[in-house]
């Protein structure tokens, strides 16, 4: 037998280090989860220890003038209210069960709050964080928008596909809308002057006139398993819509009625908040994914993606500091609100 050539071994290495560089791409790419919570683009500030047990936390509801930031604790049945310029806890409503959604109506100094374990809307004045009234809603309601100019509110009830209409002037429950599915979020956009309102199981957005309370439009929503989560960016004529069911988000262009982008996020996409100064979306999912991108041009650029924490489903932005708000349920065995901010 010839002695082997003393070029072969070096020959066979390097076509061993070609096959592992072709093919060591595709195994990281089928093995990796989500990037870890350092790849976000955000700082850590403060958490902020949270009054209750460890339990779920769910909407968010950020208070401009005041400075404070409204939590619902679904689990312990209560609402937080957070001050914002000091990073402490003003106080918190109790008689709140499995409280969903929460909104500010700013100029009448209220705060609406979902309480979906009674099927009610309860009212609540943010000077004394007292409950003034109570009005009845429709089977498990959920979000709520809030629209100024007529002084109503729109409740998304989840489960009698309806949207409950409250008078805010009069503190009176007005006839339900009939939207034909599922409500999921509800949303007022200033710009058009309309409510959309997501039907996660017919694929829909629907848009109300408030002024008629009627339903005015239904656009399609393909390909897209339970259409929740809604942000609408009016100035640009563009719906956000996070697919809980198939962990997608959506943007759709209003103005066509057509979806332009599909992006992947983390499982169960949950809330959306946008930054309009710094022009940044982000995404919380029941996964505990962060995603975040950037809006340019009526279109949207992936930034990063990564887990934050167990169940960080829900998120805020203030709009004048660009801080994020993050409740989480369960860190060290509490409840906190984390903060963070844009990294420089």
């Amino acid at each position: 037998m010839e002695p082997t050539p003393p070029h072969r071994p070096v020959k066979t290495a390097l076509i061993a280090a070609g096959l592992l560089t072709l093919l060591l791409p595709a195994y990281l790419s089928a093995c990796s989860g989500p990037a870890p919570a350092s790849a976000l683009p955000l700082t850590q500030v403060q958490d902020i220890a949270l009054p209750g047990a460890v339990s779920r936390l769910d909407y968010q509801a950020l208070d401009a003038d005041t400075k404070r930031l409204y939590i619902a604790h679904l689990g312990d049945g209560t609402v937080h209210a957070i001050d914002l310029a000091n990073g402490t806890v003003a106080g918190t409503v109790p008689g709140i069960p499995a409280v969903h959604g929460v909104t500010v109506a700013p100029d009448r100094r209220l705060l609406l709050a979902a309480v979906s374990g009674t099927n009610e809307v309860a009212l609540i004045k943010t000077d004394t964080l007292t409950v003034t009234g109570r009005m009845p809603a429709g089977n498990t309601p959920d979000g709520i928008a809030y629209d100024p100019v007529h002084g109503k509110a729109y409740v998304s009830n989840e489960h009698d596909h309806a949207e409950t209409v409250i008078d805010l002037a009069t503190n009176t429950a007005k006839v339900a809308i009939g939207i034909g599915g599922e409500a999921g979020s509800s949303v007022y956009d200033p710009v058009s002057g309309t409510v959309l309102v997501n039907i996660q199981d017919r694929n829909q957005l629907v848009i109300i006139d408030p002024a008629t309370d009627t339903v005015t439009g239904r656009i399609p929503v393909p390909d897209c398993a339970s259409n929740h989560g809604l942000y609408v960016d009016g100035a640009n004529n563009l719906a956000f819509i996070a697919c809980e069911g198939s962990a997608k988000l959506l943007v759709l262009d209003l103005q066509t009625e057509q979806v332009t982008e599909r992006f992947d996020t983390g499982d169960g996409p949950d809330v959306l908040a946008f930054d309009q100064g710094l022009h940044r979306l982000y995404v919380a999912s029941e996964s505990g994914v962060v995603s975040v991108f950037d809006e340019q041009n009526r279109a949207l650029m992936p930034v990063a993606s990564g887990k934050l924490a167990d169940n960080a489903h829900t998120v805020a932005v203030d709009q004048a500091t660009h801080r994020v708000y993050f409740p989480l349920e369960n860190i060290d065995g509490h409840p906190v609100l984390r903060v963070m901010e844009p990294k420089q």
